[in-house]
């Protein structure tokens, strides 16, 4: 009965994880470029109860466990923002950044013009254009972003968007700021196709989350109840023993 409790309570923590994936993901539904997550789960086997090295009762035990975190990279719908610094991506590619641990990826294109005149995430990381940031002066205009990524101005070409593929975009690791880095080289794609003035909407559909929300709720009041039956089982049962005793 122990063993039963147990493996109920790794279910009601791998419930617990999954709630929380789901809640994240209802909070980033208007983020712009957010991939939507799923935790995938297994069966764990663990050694059955030992008393000195011999196995009493069950010789294994099957435990519910959370084995990575997967995501989403379909692309999200376009939303028109009429920004000039706004740019999507349209199927493929990642913007690339600079941070100070080195470049990261990104799909939000909401880009801005810090103090400095450089174009920068909403983060404040620049933007890497042409391998580095590209900075505006005062005098600069009409800046138009090109479908390959060209960036242009009255003063005539600035430099080309730095857009980064993957052979395995499984492979990428979440960072904050709706950043992701790869421990394999980045390449660049043949063909780009970007739409300037618009950015990426959130994958995520929130009916078929809140869906999932109400599903896992309702899968954990009943292995919460399930718990408190099974312990007031192992409570009468001890008591009846007790009673043997006597």
């Amino acid at each position: 009965m122990s063993n039963a409790i147990r493996i109920a309570l790794s279910q009601q923590v791998a419930l617990k994880r999954q709630l929380a994936t789901v809640a994240n993901n209802l909070a980033n539904m208007n983020t712009t470029g957010f991939k939507a997550e799923n935790l995938v789960f297994e069966e764990h086997i663990m050694p059955g109860a030992s008393m000195d090295n011999v196995n009493i009762g069950s010789t294994q035990i099957s435990y519910v466990s959370d084995t990575m975190l997967m995501r989403d990279f379909s692309s999200g719908g376009l939303k028109t923002t009429d920004n000039p610094l706004d740019v999507a991506i349209n199927g493929k590619g990642w913007f690339t950044v600079q941070t100070p641990l080195g470049d990261r990826y990104t799909r939000n294109g909401h880009f801005t013009l810090n103090s400095n005149g450089q174009l920068v995430t909403s983060s404040g990381h620049p933007v890497v254009v042409d391998g580095g940031p590209l900075s505006f002066s005062p005098e600069e205009t009409d800046i138009t972003i090109a479908s390959d990524g060209t960036i242009s101005t009255n003063q005539g070409v600035r430099g080309k968007l730095q857009i980064a593929i993957f052979e395995m975009e499984s492979i990428l690791k979440k960072e904050g700021a709706n950043l992701f880095s790869s421990v394999d080289a980045a390449r660049t794609p043949e063909f780009v196709s970007l739409a300037q003035g618009m950015v990426e909407n959130s994958n995520v559909e929130p009916i078929e989350q809140m869906t999932k929300m109400i599903e896992i709720q309702r899968a954990y009041e009943r292995t919460a109840s399930m718990i408190e039956k099974l312990g007031q089982m192992k409570t009468n049962a001890i008591g009846k023993l007790a009673q043997v005793a006597a």
